[in-house]
């Protein structure tokens, strides 16, 4: 995810910079360290990712204890930046192991042959449907779902309902109220546009998207800008006076209000509009030529065992794609349950998504 995905993460891993984490071991399920991790030469494997990844110093400490294996960590934008940078030196990679790809760009990764085959231990506990290689080229680590977000507090004091589904968003009372990110540089921006081809089809959504533009949408490069400079409803949009009480971000944006907020309050200050999400999953892979591949085997297994994915909320502010992993009380209090989210296959993403963006671009970017 632009990420993903993943507002107060992308400040606190931007802090970051290129760090250092570390390794895995165990078989059941609490820890995962792999017999691929051992007897390799080198103690240190390189994880190539976006900005918005982060894991704690403590499950990290673990990962180092538990296998031998330190990672460095090295951070190259938002995730298709990332992605870029792989395609550009495949076979010659950075690292050994790219996190951060997800079903929007999967079909790019793996069209470029830029993974290894591995199947990492304890992938028969990842949700149904989040696979989307047999070939086990990458594995499913996180979930999120792109929704609009509402400022609650606008909407009380208009007396106004807030929109629930895409085709609310083009009524005329919501009209200048809503804004977005680009579908061409952006994660969520991309995710949203997949959301309304899967709810409009492919012959409706650009007219559909020529009505949005005709109510006013704003589009901006991407997510930081939309939601801590546009949006009226987060803590940083307050600050600098935001005026669209409307945003496109993800289903977890309001456990991260009332987790940074202080005080906390009893509710939080922002909605999802459960009708407009679309169903977002990163992966992780082996690069092709990774010059550690015994640790880089051994980090794919780490990442979907249960001490990293019960790891993953309150630092990626996403879900764990483990089903035995349990969810932090904030997220389960605060968090929106999307019981149907919008989703396109990954094989027509693949076969339209240059045109579909293109078209949208037209006509939402002029």
């Amino acid at each position: 995810m632009n990420t993903t995905k993943k507002y107060a993460a992308t400040a606190l891993a931007a802090a970051l910079g290129v760090t250092v984490l570390a390794g895995c071991g165990g078989s059941d399920g609490t820890s995962a360290g792999s017999g691929a991790s051992k007897g390799s030469g080198s103690k240190t494997v390189t994880l190539v990712t976006h900005d918005s990844f982060n894991a704690s110093e403590k499950v990290l400490k673990q990962f180092t204890k538990e296998s031998g294996y330190t990672v460095e960590l090295l951070k190259s934008g938002d995730a298709g930046s990332a992605l870029n940078q792989e395609i550009l030196t495949k076979g010659s990679p950075r690292g050994d192991v790219f996190f951060g790809v997800d079903n929007t760009l999967l079909s790019r990764a793996l069209d470029n042959d830029l993974f290894t085959a591995y199947e990492a231990k304890g992938l028969d506990r990842v949700a149904d449907g989040t696979e989307q290689d047999d070939k086990h080229r990458v594995t499913p680590v996180d979930t999120g779902d792109i929704c609009v977000n509402y400022d609650k507090k606008y909407f009380a004091d208009k007396k106004l309902d807030p929109p629930q589904t895409f085709e609310d968003l083009i009524k005329p009372e919501y009209k200048n109220l809503l804004v977005t990110e680009n579908a061409a540089s952006s994660s969520p921006g991309l995710g949203f546009l997949l959301g309304t081809i899967a709810a409009q089809g492919e012959d409706g959504y650009q007219d559909y998207w020529k009505k949005l533009k005709a109510n006013g949408v704003k589009v901006v490069d991407g997510w930081e800008q939309a939601y801590h400079e546009e949006f009226s409803g987060s803590a940083a949009g307050k600050k600098a006076k935001a005026d669209r009480p409307l945003v496109v971000s993800y289903a977890s944006s309001p456990p991260v209000e009332v987790l940074y907020a202080d005080p906390q309050p009893k509710e939080a200050p922002t909605g999802v509009s459960t009708g407009t999400c679309f169903r977002q999953t990163e992966y992780a892979g082996l690069l092709n030529g990774a010059k550690n591949e015994a640790g880089g085997k051994a980090l794919l297994d780490f990442l979907i065992s249960r001490t990293f994915q019960e790891d993953v909320p309150l630092n990626m502010f996403v879900n764990p794609v483990v089903k035995d992993a349990k969810l932090p009380e904030i997220f389960t209090e605060f968090g929106e349950t999307v019981d149907k989210p919008a989703t396109v296959a990954p094989e027509k993403i693949a076969a339209n998504r240059e045109q579909w963006v293109q078209a949208w671009h037209s006509i939402a970017v002029k």
